[in-house]
């Protein structure tokens, strides 16, 4: 019956907490790359990739400035390619990742990062790849996920020799339990993300909002996801910045979602919220804060608003997928046409 859902599409709980403890077994292995780090030093923790792999790392941009005082900065590699960074030395650290492992950009980027004697972090999807040949340290997650936890242990690991994050020895213990905990999430949130993918599919035009750590989330769920894959068209705007623009194109028929995380920035979220939902009949919250994370400390939660909604947000593309007969994996351009 339409609207019903009798069994979760496209979703296998073993395999999920499989691939997730394939990266949690190494944990001392990723650790050691920023025990290395640490004692070689650094003035600088840039993080710089392509498209959707640069929205990963982004919440780390801010997981780094909200939470010490350590000097780091973030950049797309082809903004970097033009502009350069003033604040890069040689004795820089760069974190760069690509599920390819052979971004074009990302692949120049890294050998004008090599030039310049910055040291490479790569997290790549592939062994044997252009970026991991390049990289002094590289981890490669293969069919392990989310790609995230590989810079939870790393930035972590930086933050609590650096003297910032004491807890975290023991939230990286409380991770071993994030795997389930991420797969029981999905399941939760299936009815929900079924029932808005059936009925917002073919909305001419959507709003997606979020906030600090969850705007990378946002952006890249909207643009790598909904538009590339599924070519639904989106815009998508900070929580801060709605008040500056956009809010004036929402109406009653316009569709408007929210994602909504655990972080600091959580009160402008709220804001828009309290702003938006009497005004359309086409708004949706996804929270982080109505979902359970068995295993987990409550006093951690504030960390993981980006992988837990990322796990949320896959409901909704795997539905999707499914009702509107449109393959994830298709593309008219990307990496089809020279551009």
């Amino acid at each position: 019956m339409k609207g019903e859902v009798t069994e979760m599409i496209n979703f296998d709980k073993d395999t999920i907490v499989r691939n997730y403890d394939y990266i949690y077994s190494q944990r001392e292995t990723i650790e050691k790359i920023a025990d290395d780090l640490c004692a070689e030093g650094f003035d600088l923790l840039f993080f710089t990739s392509s498209g959707g792999s640069m929205a990963m790392m982004q919440p780390f941009v801010h997981f780094v400035n909200v939470y010490s005082k350590l000097p780091v900065d973030g950049m797309v590699s082809a903004d970097f390619l033009l502009e350069g960074c003033n604040r890069l030395s040689d004795k820089s650290v760069a974190f760069m990742t690509s599920k390819s492992g052979d971004t074009k950009e990302t692949i120049e980027c890294a050998n004008k990062l090599k030039e310049m004697g910055v040291r490479i972090v790569s997290v790549c999807g592939k062994e044997n790849t252009p970026l991991e040949q390049l990289s002094d340290y590289a981890f490669v997650y293969k069919d392990g996920r989310p790609q995230e936890l590989v810079f939870y242990f790393i930035i972590g690991k930086i933050l609590y020799n650096a003297g910032y994050f004491k807890e975290y020895p023991d939230f990286a213990d409380n991770l071993k339990y994030l795997g389930n905990a991420l797969a029981e999430v999905r399941i939760a949130c299936d009815k929900k993300c079924y029932d808005y993918a059936e009925k917002y599919c073919k909305e001419p035009y959507n709003i997606w909002i979020g906030s600090g750590d969850l705007w990378p989330t946002t952006y890249s769920y909207s643009m790598c996801v909904l538009e590339e894959s599924l070519w639904v068209r989106t815009k998508s705007v900070t929580s801060a910045d709605f008040f500056h623009g956009t809010l004036e194109l929402v109406e009653k028929d316009v569709c408007v979602t929210l994602v909504c995380g655990e972080g600091v920035t959580r009160p402008q979220d709220l804001r828009v919220k309290n702003f938006v939902e009497n005004l359309t009949d086409k708004f949706t919250c996804f929270d982080t804060k109505d979902y359970e994370l068995p295993g987990i400390k409550d006093e951690y939660r504030k960390y993981l608003s980006p992988v837990v909604m990322n796990a949320i947000l896959q409901r909704i593309g795997k539905n999707m997928e499914v009702i509107t007969n449109h393959s994830l994996e298709i593309r008219r351009y990307y990496r089809k046409s020279n551009y």
